[in-house]
């Protein structure tokens, strides 16, 4: 059973679009209820409203925490219309139905994103609003619940077309969406509680985040998708500003994140760094005195994988750089900023989608990665630990070079952004090789190496890349085959974390060959 809609509670936070949304519910004869600064909004702009603490017979109290947590209140919400129990307790208590909530929240996740103190963010956790929102909600049958004001115009079509009601199937949907909002906001007050208490892996995790955008599809087109932020509001690919292109898909996100992952790597270098993706794998990563000699030695690594990938900069965009890289197909550009003449260039590739980026993320802070499971989520810490960070351990008898060790460290840290199992050559601060996600340790040091040899055959080389350069293993070598492999390419340092039951034999093998190699102690998975 539904009725016409007598009486309104507004009380945003945000109060975007509210004068005009009261003067239109004035206008169809529909009483209005306010609270503390949405009262004092609409008194100034000359709209008659009544204060909830007339209808409560209470007063706000305790700085506004304690005025809309009333019998009056809550029970105008969640009285079962037409049910006699429910009616007949309103007319002994005085309770009037309230039949549309406005209600959108206190910004506790701008508060967090803000870094505000402790006292602040806990102010700015809603309890009023929250509960409003959720008693409107369940007693959708009858009251409208309206948590964003995008919906204003939806809720006045239907109250002007069905005779000062909505439908059923609108109150539905706006309950759906006010259960979700209360729902990602209680996870935002959660994973921000667990964070500060340092707490990764409490007895209930919580997650939400605000849809930022629905995509075409997800990675194949018979699934759906859609992009949300979540509550720490890192920066990244879903906070960067998109000036050209086509819209971006499923994969190109993915892939995207998989470059700045890896690109903030580099955030506080002196020289410019390019990392180009494909398939959430880097297929090349430099570094230069320039942007452009940073995109021509990564390019260089893997030109055929580098055809339709995302290329991310630690640097503004130059025209020089843009136009070489209007030579290849290349799907996203994702970069701080671009110069003019960088901008016309790609103008003119009108597919191509270029992101800006006013910070590139930090690859040391601290963050919670998740990942779904049949059944259940698996959640861990993100690997932020970096190769400068780790205690270095030298267990051959030939020490690396000075030019070796810079090498080993560039290589390790691009390691961790390649999926397991990986191995990763390096020469003169770039990528010459990389093997990715194979099954087999050994299989992947051939593939990087085969690689190597394709990409030094198209430039006109005589020699593989990897003749001279150092190799990095994201993880322990359990036989000394794949040591022998990248000796055999012509690498004469590695960089391993270690902890093999045959690193004995394995670090016996590389002084026969006459290697350097070093131990890390930490390894870096991914999978």
């Amino acid at each position: 059973m539904t009725l016409p809609i007598r009486r309104a509670l507004l009380s945003p936070y945000d109060k975007t679009g509210l004068i005009d949304f009261a003067r239109a519910l004035v206008a169809l004869d529909i009483e209005i209820i306010s609270t503390g600064g949405t009262a004092k909004s609409l008194h100034a702009a000359g709209i008659p409203t009544i204060d909830v603490s007339s209808v409560t017979g209470f007063p706000e109290i305790m700085d506004g925490r304690v005025k809309t947590l009333h019998p009056k209140i809550h029970g105008g919400f969640l009285s079962v219309r037409g049910n006699a129990d429910h009616e007949a307790a309103q007319a002994t208590h005085g309770i009037k139905n309230i039949d549309l909530l406005v209600s959108n929240l206190y910004p506790f996740e701008a508060t967090v994103a803000k870094r505000a103190d402790w006292e602040t963010t806990i102010e700015n956790i809603d309890i009023g609003g929250p509960a409003m929102i959720r008693g409107a909600a369940k007693n959708h049958e009858s009251v409208t619940v309206v948590v964003s004001p995008e919906d204003y115009n939806l809720v006045l079509d239907e109250i002007r077309t069905l005779g000062g009601n909505t439908s059923q199937a609108t109150r539905r949907v706006l309950a759906a969406k006010a259960f979700a909002r209360t729902a990602a906001y209680d996870a935002a007050i959660a994973q921000w509680f667990s964070a500060e208490l340092g707490n990764t892996t409490p007895d209930y995790f919580a997650i939400g985040g605000k849809r930022l955008q629905t995509l075409r599809y997800g990675e194949n087109p018979h699934q759906t998708a859609a992009l949300y932020s979540s509550p720490d509001q890192r920066k990244g690919v879903a906070s960067a500003k998109q000036v050209q292109g086509k819209e971006l898909s499923y994969n190109n996100i993915n892939d995207t994140d998989a470059a700045l992952d890896c690109l903030s790597e580099f955030r506080n270098e002196a020289e410019a760094a390019c990392v180009i993706v494909k398939h959430a794998n880097p297929c090349g990563v430099a570094m230069g005195h320039s942007l452009f000699e940073a995109y021509g030695k990564a390019l260089a690594c893997d030109p055929v994988s580098a055809f339709g990938g995302i290329v991310a900069f630690n640097r503004n965009l130059d025209e020089e750089t843009a136009f070489e890289i209007s030579k290849l197909f290349t799907e996203v550009i994702i970069a701080p900023g671009a110069d003019d003449g960088a901008r016309a260039i790609m103008a003119a590739k009108k597919n191509l989608r270029l992101l800006l980026l006013d910070e590139i993320p930090n690859s040391n802070a601290p963050a919670i990665s998740v990942k779904s499971i049949i059944g259940g989520l698996l959640v861990q810490t993100r690997d932020g630990y970096s190769v400068d960070e780790m205690n270095l351990r030298v267990v051959t008898k030939r020490e690396p070079t000075k030019a070796e060790l810079k090498d080993l460290k560039f290589a390790f840290r691009i390691a961790k952004h390649v999926k397991s199992n990986a191995i990763i050559y390096a020469k003169n601060g770039a990528t010459v090789g990389i093997g990715a996600g194979q099954m087999s340790r050994v299989d992947a040091a051939r593939i990087a190496v085969r690689k190597s040899e394709d990409a030094a055959k198209a430039a006109g080389h005589k020699v593989p890349l990897v003749h001279g350069s150092v190799v990095a293993s994201d993880a322990f070598f359990p036989f000394a085959d794949g040591l022998l492999q990248a000796a055999e390419a012509g690498a004469t340092a590695i960089i391993q974390p270690g902890g093999s039951i045959k690193d004995d034999e394995i670090i016996h093998a590389a002084d026969a060959a006459g290697l350097a190699m070093i131990f890390t102690g930490i390894r870096h998975f991914r999978h």
